[in-house]
């Protein structure tokens, strides 16, 4: 790896400086523009500073010690809280965490690394690397969320991580804060990701955030969606996440996709492979615009549709206030007869 490369990492790195030190250096704390922790192994203590964001004095992601004289990158912190010894080995974990589809040494990079540029608010590749930044749900508020939900279905639910401290702005001029938040993968037919759905929960994972818009989108959704399960010749897709998961609860051998919004669950892209399509629609004038859309272009592209019709007000309804047996039988008396069998089975 040439020393331009490990340049360019590093800066990387430094665009991602607070997570990184949240996620290498978790015994410190946030005061202004630095992260204060002890020493580059991460100890407790206040001695060494880590600057989060680029100012006239330094670029983010670099840090010294004030006991010890030692200042270095990123990649140093890296290196000295796991122990590493080889830099192969150094690079490979700064890749993981950033993402990287490749190893840097090779000689086309990624966007983010070419330009040296932050990727623009909103965009895919800023959706890209908030999931990247995210860990897996189990053990999460994320999970105690979906559990209050009645959802105990976690299989194959690799599209849904958790983020401890995502930020939350109101509005375009209200100031951000960092809140707790569900962060699912938004990705088109050929997987790949497109954007992210972020859901700001309680600190107790007991319900949403208390903010205006406790849900909010980045990236481009139109024709893509949270999926859960292999694909197949067949097809439940519903609005909301806890819609869809709520009926793999009880069916969680059944692909799934979840488009967010009643509008975009109307203009989801239908696999090649595709023979017959549940529709989980939720019982108000946007679902059942989303239901008759779906069947009409179901039917023209000769794809059989079967709209899945809930007891209460959407799945996730039935199953808290109804239970999971209830919720199966009713979805067992809508499903097409060669289903049954194939996606009932625990």
């Amino acid at each position: 790896m040439s020393r331009q490369d490990a340049s360019d990492l590093a800066h990387c790195l430094g665009r991602e400086a607070e997570a990184v030190c949240r996620h290498y250096l978790p015994a410190g704390c946030q005061q202004g523009n630095y992260w204060r922790v002890g020493d580059v192994r991460g100890a407790p203590g206040r001695s060494m500073f880590v600057r989060l964001h680029q100012t006239a004095r330094g670029r983010a992601g670099k840090w010294s010690d004030a006991a010890t004289g030692e200042h270095g990158d990123l990649l140093d912190v890296i290196r000295e809280t796991l122990g590493l010894t080889d830099f192969k080995d150094v690079v490979k974990e700064a890749c993981r965490f950033l993402s990287l589809p490749r190893p840097v040494s090779e000689p086309e990079l990624p966007e983010r690394m070419q330009d040296g540029q932050p990727a623009p608010s909103g965009s895919p590749e800023a959706a890209r690397r908030l999931f990247a930044m995210a860990q897996p749900i189990a053990g999460t508020i994320a999970e105690m969320y979906l559990r209050n939900r009645g959802i105990t279905a976690f299989n194959e639910t690799g599209a849904l991580r958790f983020h401890p401290h995502c930020y939350y702005r109101p509005d375009e001029t209200g100031p951000t804060k960092g809140l707790p938040a569900m962060i699912a993968s938004v990705t088109d037919l050929a997987g790949r990701q497109t954007g992210a759905h972020r859901t700001w929960l309680a600190p107790d994972g007991s319900g949403k955030a208390s903010v205006n818009l406790p849900r909010k989108s980045m990236g481009n959704l139109l024709g893509a969606g949270v999926r859960f399960g292999k694909a197949e010749d067949v097809l439940a897709a519903g609005e909301g996440l806890e819609t869809v998961l709520s009926v793999r609860t009880v069916l969680p051998r059944l692909l799934s996709l979840a488009a967010l919004s009643a509008g975009h669950l109307g203009a989801i892209l239908f696999p090649d492979d595709l023979k017959r399509l549940y529709i989980l629609w939720d019982r108000d004038p946007a679902g059942d615009r989303a239901r008759d859309t779906l069947i009409t272009r179901a039917n023209a592209e000769g794809v059989e549709a079967v709209a899945l019709t809930p007891v209460l007000g959407d799945f996730n309804e039935d199953l808290q206030h109804l239970g999971a047996v209830a919720l199966r039988t009713a979805l067992l008396n809508q499903l097409h007869p060669e289903d049954i069998g194939r996606f009932l089975a625990a």
